[in-house]
């Protein structure tokens, strides 16, 4: 009586578990789609660079967050009708869920630190495609002048970027031009407010500021909604999957 009394206690968990499995694999699922639909608009720069594994992770969330929550709810029936098969299948499955989720987890982790660790990659690659004919040349122009234009910054790490190094830009345009125009402040309605002081550096007439402040926080935004998030949906279904396997012994 007391052993019946137990498994209904164990099943009542399990089922609790399952429920609260599927909330956090449809949430998710929703921040990986947020996250792999770039509402930012970096992922040029990711991808350029050969590092675009934080979308991968989130691909992979996409995949782990609904399969979440599809065997969350075969685990709820599983659990209603006290079938040690069924719940074999569930345990099977879900710890293999498990494993592609802790992939995903860690290459978000892992590759958010090389991209944006510091801003020496992102540096080199504006300095390399910024105004470069090619189809990823026109992609970084095309996001760095968006990126510089609505954060109201200049480079990497200042307007000096386009100055102390060799950069594309500079062979095309300069040395009229020292820095994309792109970098100068401008009226309400979008136009450059003073084209000549912007070429010649006045400080009211360029922004100062880098943009790899915006670029890190933007990119590890997306490493913490997929990769942290995903390490707390984890830790959950690691003592979800526990109670479940004594479920399972005890029928």
């Amino acid at each position: 009586m007391a052993d019946a009394s137990g498994t209904g206690v164990l099943r009542c968990l399990v089922i609790f578990g399952c429920v609260f499995t599927a909330m956090c694999g449809l949430a998710l699922m929703a921040v990986s789609i947020w996250q792999v639909v770039d509402p930012h608009g970096l992922y040029p720069i990711a991808d350029v660079s050969g590092k675009d594994d934080i979308f991968a992770g989130g691909w992979i969330a996409i995949f782990t967050g609904f399969s979440f929550f599809c065997m969350a709810v075969f685990g709820i029936f599983a659990a209603l009708r006290k079938s040690r098969g069924w719940m074999m299948v569930y345990l099977i499955l879900m710890v293999i869920i498990y494993v592609f989720e802790c992939a995903s987890c860690i290459t978000a982790a892992t590759h958010r630190d090389f991209l944006v660790g510091n801003s020496n990659l992102v540096k080199k690659q504006m300095l390399k495609y910024y105004a470069d004919d090619s189809e990823s040349g026109a992609r970084i122009t095309k996001t760095w002048n968006r990126v510089m234009e609505d954060v109201q910054c200049c480079g990497a790490d200042g307007p000096l970027d386009w100055i102390e190094y060799t950069s594309t830009f500079s062979d095309k345009f300069g040395p009229v031009n020292q820095w994309p125009l792109s970098c100068c402040r401008r009226n309400s309605n979008f136009e450059v407010a003073n084209l000549e002081a912007c070429r010649i550096g006045h400080s009211s007439s360029i922004f100062t500021k880098g943009c790899f402040q915006h670029i890190q926080s933007k990119l590890s935004l997306y490493t913490w909604a997929v990769g942290w998030y995903g390490f707390a949906v984890l830790m959950f279904v690691f003592f979800h999957l526990v109670v479940a396997m004594i479920y399972y012994i005890k029928l």
